[in-house]
């Protein structure tokens, strides 16, 4: 590694560090400032921006914000609620796996906000410890990201694999990284179950209890979904959301039996390495540039059939689940703009625009040098790959921003695509550092106080059910992807 390389790496490290500071859009706007230094300063050449992933992202975002503007989401949560109301005693382990489930359905964790309050309630009037199932609860939330069919890490995934020489579907991934995050949840819950002083026997909390303002303020108060009406127009939104989730569901499975219902067109591809050919006037031109003119000529282009993409297949189905509850179920884009998962989704946008681009850019320059680096590391033991995507995320607080940054990088080291799915987990990594809005909102929500950032940063309530599922799901995914491959032979 150069000097050279050194220095630019640190301008990579220096602007996520600095975004990560101020959080939120400038997470991608400082990217930008990085970008233009290894650009203009550097002179590297502008790697490609992640325009797939961002598209994907939009039209998720679009219609689970409409969706959340129709009302339909806070049926979704009634429902959650109802279950865990009805058994509080076990509100450690129904908390998460809850936040996991909505998270896969809906392809973003932000969703958990109007839950996380209830979940602290429930705790409280039962006289559980709330750091118990509120910190796993938030970590579970984010976890449900690499397993959900259209969320923009399993569809990046699935396209830079395609791209990679792996056909793998949103489906196959899930097959893997659901099964995986559910061992690591179970083993997080475990650790959870007697996490801490029960709250009767804590001394702070028996001490700030005493005081009547205080006591009001945390038993007098009680968060619930439950006394709100839900409309015919809400409901009908969420069967509306449920179809389209089903019918891009089917046709992975489809997909993955060899079954093909996508179209396909047929495109013209030049032959790499024609010479140049020269028309009448004295006009030289490639093979390939006259195939963009639609001019074809025996032995220098052919025609190729190019089948539809699921990336392209999960946008047209989300963009036209939105227009449906618009048209039918009274939703107002106004109130989509306005709500959470509209907001946090377009943050995520410029997160990923930003970050993506600027790691894109320096690991295209660098790949040869990259892959002189980590080659001996990765063929000897390639799962340590999951070392690197854990340690990308814990910066850029996007798991499909890794995908995007470091995916490419891990297939042109040689790592196996079957290695890469089970290692799928290890991309969630910003529980690390306690900045995410979802465990802020975590700590807020917990009037109790037993859910904290502790006094060094590091020792928060989310580190060690973060780490515990971390490692076990990463092992657990490996695990299941070797028997799916070597085994069973699904890829």
């Amino acid at each position: 590694m150069t000097i050279t390389m050194i220095i630019e790496l640190l301008v990579v490290l220096m602007a996520l560090w600095v975004g990560a500071r101020y959080g939120s859009l400038a997470l991608g706007a400082i990217s930008g400032i990085g970008l233009a230094v290894l650009v203009f300063c550097f002179h590297l050449k502008p790697g490609e921006p992640p325009t797939d992933v961002i598209y994907i992202i939009i039209a998720a975002v679009t219609c689970a914000g409409i969706l959340q503007a129709s009302g339909g989401m806070d049926w979704m949560i009634q429902i959650a609620e109802k279950m865990l109301r009805k058994h509080p005693d076990r509100i450690t382990i129904m908390a998460p796996f809850t936040t996991f489930f909505l998270t896969v359905l809906v392809g973003t964790g932000h969703v958990v906000y109007t839950l996380m309050p209830i979940i602290c309630d429930i705790a409280l009037k039962k006289g559980i410890r709330p750091e118990r199932p509120c910190a796993i609860a938030s970590i579970a939330s984010q976890i449900g990201i690499t397993c959900s069919p259209i969320a923009a890490a399993v569809v990046a995934f699935s396209a830079i694999s395609i791209d990679n020489g792996f056909n793998i579907t949103n489906v196959q991934i899930i097959m893997v990284t659901i099964p995986a995050c559910i061992i690591g949840i179970l083993m997080a819950v475990a650790y959870s179950w007697h996490r801490g002083l029960d709250l009767n026997a804590d001394p702070q909390f028996q001490a700030k209890i005493k005081d009547p303002v205080q006591y009001a303020y945390i038993y007098g108060n009680t968060a619930t979904t439950l006394d709100k009406e839900i409309s015919k127009d809400s409901k009908r939104a969420v069967y509306i959301f449920l179809a389209a989730l089903f019918v891009i569901l089917v046709i992975s499975l489809l997909k993955m039996m060899g079954i093909e219902v996508l179209p396909a067109y047929n495109t013209v591809k030049a032959v790499e390495g024609a010479l140049p050919i020269t028309l009448a006037g004295d006009v030289t031109m490639t093979a390939k540039q006259l195939a963009s003119t639609g001019i074809l000529l025996e032995g220098e282009t052919t025609l190729a059939t190019k089948q539809l993409t699921m990336n392209v297949v999960i946008q047209i189905i989300m963009i036209m689940a939105a227009a449906l509850m618009i048209i039918f179920c009274k939703a107002k884009p106004k109130d989509a703009i306005k709500g959470a998962v509209w907001q946090n989704g377009m943050v995520a946008v410029v997160a990923i625009y930003g970050i993506a681009w600027m790691s894109n850019t320096y690991f295209a320059n660098y790949k040869p040098e990259m892959q002189a680096i980590l080659t001996d590391l990765v063929s000897s033991h390639p799962w340590s790959i999951a070392i690197a995507f854990f340690m990308v995320s814990v910066l850029i607080n996007s798991q499909g921003a890794v995908v995007v940054s470091m995916l490419p990088l891990a297939y042109s080291l040689g790592i196996e695509g079957w290695v890469l799915i089970g290692v799928m987990p290890s991309v969630y990594g910003y529980f690390f550092i306690p900045n995410y809005p979802s465990d802020i909102a975590t700590v807020n929500f917990d009037r109790s106080g037993t859910t904290i950032i502790g006094k060094y940063l590091l020792n928060h309530s989310f580190m060690a059910p973060g780490l515990i599922h971390i490692v076990t799901s990463t092992i657990a995914g490996i695990s299941i992807s070797y028997v799916f491959h070597f085994v069973l032979g699904l890829y």
